[in-house]
């Protein structure tokens, strides 16, 4: 992983309502760029067209893979706040907006 870089990787859960065989996730982003993301990800082995807008979903095994090569394990709340992109961005506002009403 390049200096400066941070994959974020939040924890594992259950979606049982899903009809995919893989019933157990975590989403992969970046705090820093796509591009980041994209280059962390085919280090991982996982194809571009797995990309959902902003993130990759990983199965345990994949998970555990991005971890040991640098990837750092945070909340689903701090994955929100931190990740690149619009979402990150909305994210991002929506928190200064309620810490600033306390």
């Amino acid at each position: 992983m390049s200096r400066g870089m941070a994959v974020l990787v939040d924890e594992l859960r259950e979606y049982p309502h899903v009809r995919f065989a893989v019933k157990h996730w975590c989403h992969m982003v970046s705090d820093e760029s796509f591009e980041e993301l994209h280059a962390f990800a085919s280090a991982l082995g996982i194809p571009r067209g797995r990309f959902q807008r902003d993130h990759y979903d990983l199965p345990p095994a994949l998970r555990a893979q991005a971890v040991a090569q640098g990837a750092r394990e945070v909340t689903i709340d701090e994955l929100a706040r931190r990740m690149a992109g619009p979402r990150g961005e909305r994210n991002r506002g929506r928190h200064a907006r309620r810490a600033a009403r306390r």
